[in-house]
């Protein structure tokens, strides 16, 4: 039988061992072995360091962006042998796709976000500019730069695609490349999915490497410039965190653990209703999917107590509906689990939760029956619904049965005892990935939110309003942080920017404004600015520069601009109409112009109006009316290019003024961002 090579230091590596076996979680059949005999660790670890690094840190933000996005096409047209190949793990057409397309659609979105979000640049501005000094001369600017080490990926056996691409795509935005360290029961599905990327040709030499099998001593070779990721086990991530070498050299650690996520059904909630059906829908879904191997899934329904019996009938009549069996098969709901093992594992976990509780649906004692399978040799269980009476009962609390096991509990009498009791109940999960509310009654929902949050890392509240578009209880997005604290590991993945900053080192660099303009690739207040005999707006993209500057005016405010302002807009606001109520105002001296007055006369002192490379005004970022304009004031306008953004696959880019318009008196009456479209060289060209 072959056994899985690895690919390091830029080839595939035939290991010197047969390795460990693998097998079919339907047949039982052996497919493959794996493993790390041979691998040098601090080899692979040099090769990403020295090769992979150097690659990605000279790309920008955008350029990294476009190769993700290229990825996830690439690995999107040859997503069907990976549903195939899926089956053998045990997963459904629908777990696999839950699997394949949610992990290309994470390299979808932090292409996105990177294109959107990010400079066309290699350093991220974090927050604005501090003054240090009273002169202007003295500031701080936090940015944040790639670590120069390698994003190390230890992965749960239950997500073998979407696992490694969502540790991958924040890593590889952030410059930083990444060693997978597969699970091993379903190491040859990620294997495939690395040769797919090998294969495509699209990321560079060692940005990306795979190793199946036992990570050996990889942790002894770590330094302060990596970062270790991993999913799995409350235990195991206990020994890696503490592991003498990451604890010596503060190696940054995040861990995705053990969940005992919960879903609560608000008193609104009652048979017949749409919230109801969503409650249960949801539970069964969690609970199926996947076969219930989703660090995501409901282990603990806590419902109120008079509706305990509806619930269980209305879950247990659905669950009896699903056929479990060979995943291949069109008709089969649930397949197997990932492996013998862990049925054995599961059986086990139940075997203490049946201490607190009853089984409501499915039967240790009788022999499933499977469809198209062989119950013996696959990981085969079904799904198991048990009742707890007593929700402070520990177990349901503590154990988690990596499976399609869910606990049903009630909480307590009276409305608002209610809410109280839910969240206290949430919190005895002592950390959760997620929790999710099911009612349409706002207040419980932000009692219960509110009264669990600290304990979780994410917050779900459904209900007929938002069901359409909801993606669930258990899918973990992109743009939202995936993680929890406590027992579900402390850390956090995914969340978008927040992700890509986790692989980045946040420096507070001090300087004068001009060497700060230079580090950070945008204007500072305080540095030079250019005024030369072309306007600013005539230029194209490519002959802008930092500095850049327009100076327009000045321009009397008059009494009759601001009546007619009013008048046309219908802005009859008291300041701007009533000299004896606005001298009253304790923030004016009689009557002002309206601060929108003020930005649209100041537009019209620096824009320059024939057609030309400025194509659009799109936006306006961070306006403060900071002193009050009076009729009479003399307003000046001045606009300098603080940021310059090419676009990578548009005959345009971006640019970023700074505006301060400033009276007779060189006092800031206010102060923005001014956001345009400016069009390339090429574009006018053609």
């Amino acid at each position: 039988m072959s056994v899985l090579r690895n690919y390091v230091s830029g080839q595939w590596q035939e290991p010197t061992e047969d390795g460990t076996p693998l097998h079919d979680a339907v047949t039982a059949e052996e497919i493959t072995r794996v493993s790390s005999a041979g691998v040098d660790w601090a080899a692979v670890l040099d090769h990403g360091r020295r090769v992979g690094g150097p690659a990605l840190r000279e790309l920008t933000f955008h350029q990294r962006a476009a190769l993700l996005k290229s990825l996830a096409s690439y690995l999107r047209e040859h997503r069907g042998e990976l549903y195939e190949l899926s089956a053998r793990t045990g997963a459904t057409k629908g777990d696999a796709k839950f699997d394949v397309d949610g992990g290309i659609g994470v390299l979808f979105t932090y292409s996105s976000k990177g294109r959107r979000e990010l400079p066309n640049d290699t350093v991220h501005v974090d927050g604005g500019p501090e003054p240090l000094g009273k002169g202007g001369t003295f500031l701080g600017q936090h940015i944040a730069t790639p670590l120069r080490g390698v994003a190390v990926q230890i992965n749960a056996f239950n997500f073998p695609v979407w696992g490694p691409l969502e540790k991958l795509a924040p890593a590889f935005l952030a410059g930083v490349p990444s060693l997978i360290k597969s699970a091993s029961q379903t190491a040859y599905l990620t294997h495939r999915l690395v040769e797919l990327i090998v294969e495509s040709g699209i990321l560079p030499e060692g940005s990306v490497q795979l190793v199946c099998g036992s990570a050996g001593d990889l942790l002894d070779h770590l330094t302060e410039q990596d970062q270790l990721s991993f999913t799995g086990s409350a235990s195991t991530a206990q020994r890696l965190r503490t592991h003498p070498n990451v604890v010596a050299r503060s190696v940054r650690f995040n861990a995705e653990a053990d969940s005992l996520n919960c879903s609560i059904l608000g008193p609104d909630a009652t048979p017949g209703t749409a919230e109801f059906d969503l409650f249960v829908g949801q539970l069964v879904t969690e609970m199926t999917v996947k076969a219930g191997q989703k660090c995501t899934a409901i282990r603990r329904a806590f419902v109120p107590a008079p509706l305990m019996d509806d619930v269980i009938d209305a879950a247990t009549e659905r669950l009896s509906k699903i056929k479990v069996g060979n995943p291949s098969n069109p008709n089969v709901g649930m397949g197997a689990l990932a492996s013998l093992e862990q049925r054995e594992e599961v059986r086990r976990c139940l075997k203490a939760l049946l201490e607190a509780g009853r089984l409501v649906h499915g039967d240790t004692r009788e022999r499933l029956s499977v469809v198209d399978a062989d119950a013996v040799n696959g990981a085969f269980v079904p799904p198991f619904l048990l009742r707890c009476d007593d929700p402070e009962q520990p177990q349901p609390h503590e154990v988690e049965a990596f499976g399609p096991v869910s606990t049903i509990m009630p909480y307590g009498d009276g409305r608002s005892a209610q809410a109280q009791h839910a969240a206290e109940l949430a919190q005895r999960g002592q950390g959760s990935l997620v929790g999710s509310v099911v009612t349409a009654d706002a207040d419980f929902a932000r009692e219960v939110v509110l009264g669990s949050a600290s304990r979780h890392g994410r917050m779900l509240v459904l209900n007929r309003h938002n069901a359409g578009e909801s993606t669930g209880h258990g899918s973990p997005l992109p743009q939202l942080v995936h993680g929890g604290p406590g027992r579900a590991g402390g850390g956090e993945e995914l969340g978008g920017v927040r992700g890509m900053l986790q692989h980045m080192q946040r420096t507070a660099v001090q300087g004068d404004p001009q060497t700060l303009t230079a580090i950070t690739g945008e204007w500072m207040p305080g540095s030079s600015r250019t005024i030369t005999d072309v306007h600013p707006f005539r230029k194209h993209l490519e002959d802008l520069r930092l500095g850049d500057t327009v100076v327009a005016g000045p321009r009397t405010v008059t009494l009759d601009d601001v009546e007619h302002f009013a008048e046309f807009t219908g802005d009859t606001f008291y300041a701007h109409t009533d000299e004896q109520a606005a001298a009253a105002n304790p923030f004016f001296e009689g009557r002002v112009a309206h601060g929108y007055l003020v930005v649209s006369l100041a537009a019209g002192l620096f824009v320059s109006p024939e057609p030309g490379p400025v194509l659009a005004n799109y936006g306006l970022e961070n306006l403060r009316f900071v002193t009050p304009t009076y009729p009479g004031d003399e307003i000046t306008v001045t606009l300098t290019a603080k940021r310059i953004t090419p676009r990578q696959d548009a005959d345009h880019g971006e640019v970023r003024w700074d505006a301060d318009v400033t009276n007779q008196d060189g006092d800031s009456v206010a102060k923005y961002d001014v956001l345009t479209l400016v069009a390339k060289k090429a574009t006018s060209d053609a």
